[in-house]
């Protein structure tokens, strides 16, 4: 094989090298970010059709404002393989319905980036947190601001300790936060 043969098959390889590096490592999302400002999660109460026929006595009262939610845990993220700030917070409505939400929340963007409930401590290891058992919330919504994630009903929060930011190509954590329900 002639030198000019062997340098464009290298040069070849070299070029299919950086575009498979840049597919899978996608380092144009270092430069990229999302926001999103949900409001708090309520229980909305069902609209009751009046009554067409007069009904004698007083007036009915206008009913009475949702419940606030309860906060069943909260703790401040820290960093992973990524800087991650804001709070995490559970929050339990009204109806019984559970939300974990994130708020002035900050982080990088990634590929494959999920939101967990884990049974590892926050601030371990950031490779760590699939090795436990752990509930994924769904994708992180954006890398900035308020954001809402439901908890299904089904769900044991027991033992569940953290919250983790976690990027399912690299099994990395970005960030975690302390929530223990106890």
């Amino acid at each position: 094989m002639s030198r000019r043969t062997v340098l464009a098959l290298l040069g070849g390889l070299v070029v299919v090298g950086v575009v498979a590096a840049l597919l899978v490592f996608e380092p144009w999302r270092l430069w990229t970010s999302s926001t999103v400002d949900e409001a708090l999660p309520v229980v909305v109460e069902p609209v009751l059709q009046p009554d067409l026929a007069p009904t004698p006595g007083p007036a009915s009262s206008a009913p009475p404002p949702p419940a606030e939610p309860v906060e069943l845990a909260a703790g401040a993220f820290e960093d992973g393989e990524h800087a991650t700030t804001g709070t995490a917070r559970i929050i339990e409505l009204a109806d019984g319905s559970r939300f974990l939400r994130l708020e002035d929340f900050a982080t990088s963007d990634g590929p494959d980036v999920v939101v967990w409930l884990t049974d590892r401590p926050s601030g371990g290891e950031w490779g760590s947190y699939d090795d436990g058992r752990f509930v994924e919330l769904g994708d992180l919504t954006a890398t900035n601001g308020n954001q809402n994630y439901p908890i299904p009903a089904d769900v044991d929060l027991a033992g569940l300790t953290s919250v983790v930011v976690w990027c399912d190509r690299f099994d990395v954590a970005f960030g975690t936060a302390p929530v223990s329900v106890g």
